[in-house]
């Protein structure tokens, strides 16, 4: 017993001494890629895909096990040219990092991944507070506003709509963004990140029959909800009341208090609980 202990340990230490200083540098690259490629997949739509690939994976080792020739045959031509398939269907995604990478935003990106739970925090809770104190001046002076805020779901088809901003959340360039003379106040504006990533978006409009004194901005606040998980803001022009929309409800006429509620909730909640709530509840009209 103490023999092979000691030919179990002889073994280990052999192992260590022969591994060189770019071995160890393999892995760490190797695991930051597999960690980053994870930490992008969460954060975008491609979340949404990897989980019915992983559905389909499973239904052909089924249809395999139960010898289903046709099924069988079926899933073997689209598995063969998976390479091909995984490009086309993260195209955005792979698209996104190449842009990153190009545009030198790759060290804010690295930074993302190694700041602190407490660093985020204090990141986030800033930016709700910007936003708030944005919003709470709009409305009081009455200028139109219509901010998005994505959440897992990566608005690639919006953003690429608009003007690319790439600025910190601060209340100046909010304001600056929506002021009624500004080239880009007609459109929407993307916080992605907690950084305002794009402005002058166009949203798609809602389907759905909305009270008639609601305009545009409102239509596609709700648009944008019905189409996707994001939190829409919508300051009116015409009343200066603030609405928010998700997940196709409208919430109109809220205080500000109810505004840093809903913000919060919606960007500093446990990752399990941001799928449960519903933090937008419909009222009466």
């Amino acid at each position: 017993m103490t023999e092979a202990i000691g030919k179990f340990f002889s073994a280990v230490w052999s192992f260590i001494g022969s591994i060189e200083w770019y071995d160890i540098a393999d892995i760490v690259l190797v695991t930051f890629i597999i960690y980053y490629c994870i930490k992008l997949i969460r954060q975008t739509r491609a979340f949404h895909l990897v989980k019915g690939i992983v559905l389909v994976a499973i239904a052909f080792f089924v249809v395999s096990a139960l010898n289903m020739s046709t099924a069988s045959y079926l899933f073997s031509r689209v598995f063969s040219d998976i390479v091909i398939v995984l490009l086309l269907l993260f195209q955005p995604e792979i698209r996104q990092v190449v842009e990153s990478v190009g545009r030198g935003d790759f060290k804010r990106y690295l930074k993302l991944l190694v700041r602190s739970k407490d660093e985020a925090n204090d990141e986030l809770h800033n930016s709700i507070s910007n936003i708030s104190k944005a919003v709470a001046n709009m409305s009081d002076k009455k200028i139109g506003a219509l901010i998005v805020i994505e959440g897992t779901v990566l608005l690639e088809d919006v953003v690429s709509s608009g003007a690319r901003v790439d600025s910190a959340v601060s209340v100046p360039v909010i304001e600056n963004i929506f002021f009624p003379k500004a080239p880009l106040h007609d459109g929407a504006m993307v916080i992605r990140d907690n950084r305002i990533h794009s402005a002058g978006c166009i949203l798609p409009l809602t389907q759905s029959d909305l009270s008639l004194e609601l305009g545009t901005r409102h239509r596609a606040g709700v648009g944008m909800s019905e189409n996707s998980d994001a939190m829409i803001i919508i300051v009116s022009e015409e009343t200066g009341k603030i609405s928010v929309a998700q997940s196709g409800e409208l919430m109109r006429g809220i205080s500000l208090g109810e505004l840093l509620a809903a913000l919060t909730d919606f960007l500093i909640a446990d990752e399990e609980e941001k799928g449960k709530k519903k933090i937008i509840r419909r009222r009466k009209k």
